[in-house]
């Protein structure tokens, strides 16, 4: 069944959440993916052209 707009008993999903941790509790191999994955995103922009750069940014 689809809820309508404005019905007060409708189900709402809630996603999960984490905590957020800091670099300590970061396990040495959590931490080098998450640098990894940081320097990926930095060499996909790289690679972007000028104009499309500006509008991500």
């Amino acid at each position: 069944m689809i809820p309508e707009p404005g019905d007060a008993n409708r189900d709402v999903n809630v996603t999960e959440t984490f905590p957020e941790q800091t670099d300590d509790e970061l396990s040495e191999k959590k931490l080098k993916q998450i640098e990894a994955d940081d320097q990926a995103i930095q060499t996909i922009f790289l690679g972007l052209p000028e104009d499309i750069y500006a509008a991500v940014d």
